[in-house]
């Protein structure tokens, strides 16, 4: 074969790759959407960044291989790549990641809690004691100030009838 065929069938390849990457990537966006919700503004933002950034790196891979001039069969290497990866695929992979990094989150959180449990409890406590604490200076800042005022009362009728 010769270089310029082996070069157009490497270009082809890696345009067959980079539309394979792009769906990989894509599909984890999809995961991450899964485990934590998005607002209408976010899904729309994140796909603008997304795709922005597949932008870039096609723009990359163009310039990199073919002096940055769009090929046709290029587009076509990208949308087969993706297809392909859609085809084998399918949404398999999402439903399995997103189950196990639920399932994984799940368990952190439930080993978070058993291990801060006891710090819960002394928060708690602590609290108990503070708001108790408190209710009872109330009571005996109420109590010392109605006795000074009882106390000031009794001057003032001594002073005054002196």
């Amino acid at each position: 074969m010769s270089r310029e065929i082996v070069q157009e069938l490497t270009f082809f390849t890696h345009s067959v790759l980079m539309g394979v990457v792009i769906t990989f990537v894509y599909d984890w966006l999809r995961v991450l959407r899964r485990l934590f919700k998005h607002g209408t503004a976010l899904v729309s933002l994140e796909d603008l960044l997304f795709w922005f950034a597949c932008g870039i790196g096609v723009f990359y891979m163009l310039y990199r291989e073919n002096d940055g001039t769009l090929r046709w069969f290029a587009v076509l290497g990208a949308a087969i790549g993706m297809f392909f990866y859609k085809m084998v695929v399918r949404d398999a992979f999402v439903d399995i990641m997103s189950t196990c990094l639920h399932k994984i989150m799940w368990f952190v959180f439930r080993v978070l809690q058993i291990v801060l449990k006891p710090i819960k409890c002394l928060v708690y406590a602590e609290k108990t004691f503070v708001l108790f604490t408190g209710r009872k200076l109330k009571k005996c800042k109420n109590f010392i100030k109605k006795r000074l005022t009882v106390f000031i009362k009794t001057v003032r009728m001594v002073l005054c009838k002196r």
